[in-house]
């Protein structure tokens, strides 16, 4: 299986293939509106404007998992990151990433690429890194900054 092989709701909760982002490369991010790692959105977004042309793009999916962080529906987080970060790569609908009830794209993220505490999501802002051919190469802390991961990403670009 590859990232390209699993279908995501959107924001209005219709489903999407993430097929259409084939031959790109992904850095796919479980967010939140109300985590001390919210201005992330920031660097995401200036690492998002520089690659996009490039072939790269930045999924958001935001997470109400984590100490209730991402309390709002979807049109009201979405507005929030326009309105206070700007940003303009894709969202999607608010997901699980853990548990019973976790959306099967993470079920798949957490299995390729495992973190100290296994395949369990430690928090927002955890990030997964795939190559352009839908191979997760990379998984990122909720504590790196866009920045950190620049390089790795140029280098699949």
């Amino acid at each position: 299986m590859r990232v390209y092989d699993f279908e995501v709701a959107d924001m209005n909760s219709s489903k999407v293939s993430l097929k259409q982002y084939e031959g790109k490369a992904l850095l796919i991010v479980n967010t939140a509106t109300g985590c001390g790692f919210t201005p992330q959105y920031e660097g995401l977004e200036k690492l998002y404007e520089k690659y996009k042309d490039k072939g790269f793009e930045i999924l958001d999916f935001p997470c109400n998992q984590f100490g209730n962080q991402a309390p709002g529906d979807n049109k009201q987080i979405h507005e929030f990151c326009q309105l206070k970060y700007n940003t303009s790569f894709p969202r999607f609908g608010k997901i699980d990433v853990n548990g019973k009830d976790a959306d099967p794209l993470y079920q798949f993220l957490k299995n390729e690429k495992k973190s100290f505490l296994g395949s369990k999501v430690k928090w927002n802002f955890t990030k997964f890194l795939v190559d352009k051919n839908g191979n997760v190469i990379a998984r990122f802390a909720p504590t790196t900054e866009a920045e950190q991961m620049e390089s790795k990403i140029a280098a699949l670009l």
